[in-house]
């Protein structure tokens, strides 16, 4: 804890790492916004389901509980990682607001409806809250821990656990008919155009971020 607490005074006096942390906190927020109105609308507009090579040929299994709470560990667990090493928070949260506002635009463009056989998730609130019906095209449950892996390449642990859940999730969204095949296998090449345009745009900070090595590596 000391040596987080002495990381947050170093940092904190730095006035580029305060327009830093406080722009990438807002620009996360704007994304959530704009993904919100994006999924209602996708929702809205969609269209009938269609067929599909992995969803039409195996039965929905009941995987809500991993559909559900798998990620609400997983988002405890990278706020702890980031906040344990302020240098990191810039350009994680950049690169998940580019994410999501990429990702936002996608659902938009072709309005497909959800497969008709779907695991039951209707009386959770958390989904309701989360998840609109229509947002499927990419799935976020695969490319975002496949961005986080890119993006903590360089630890191995990390990588490797990151791939493994991107993975898991991706067989989990197929399992519950959640997602249609394309939606899945899509997300991990265009989650490697996403970090690619982070590092184009958000150079600085991802400068800042290279400057420090995760505690997890020490």
């Amino acid at each position: 804890m000391e040596k987080i607490k002495t990381k947050y005074k170093e940092n904190f006096l730095r006035k580029d790492f305060i327009i830093s942390f406080v722009s990438s906190l807002v620009f996360l927020f704007i994304s959530v916004i704009i993904n919100y109105y994006a999924g209602n609308y996708a929702a809205e507009k969609a269209s009938a389901p269609v067929t599909d090579i992995i969803l039409s040929n195996t039965r929905v299994f009941d995987v809500d509980i991993f559909f559900v709470y798998a990620p609400i560990l997983f988002s405890i667990f990278i706020t702890f990682l980031c906040f344990s090493n302020p240098k990191k928070i810039p350009f994680v949260a950049e690169s998940l607001a580019l994410f999501i506002i990429i990702r936002s635009f996608f659902i938009n463009l072709t309005h497909i409806g959800p497969f008709p056989t779907q695991a039951i998730t209707d009386n959770n609130i958390l989904v309701n809250k989360f998840t609109f019906g229509g947002d499927l095209f990419f799935s976020g449950h695969t490319g975002i821990p496949f961005l986080l892996a890119l993006i903590f390449w360089d630890n191995k642990t990390l990588r490797y656990f990151f791939l493994f859940y991107s993975i898991f999730m991706g067989i989990i969204v197929l399992l519950g008919h959640y997602h249609y095949s394309i939606d899945v296998l899509s997300a991990f090449f265009i989650t490697y155009s996403i970090y690619h345009l982070s590092i184009f745009f958000f150079k600085k900070d991802k400068q800042m971020f290279d400057e420090e090595k995760d505690s997890v590596e020490s």
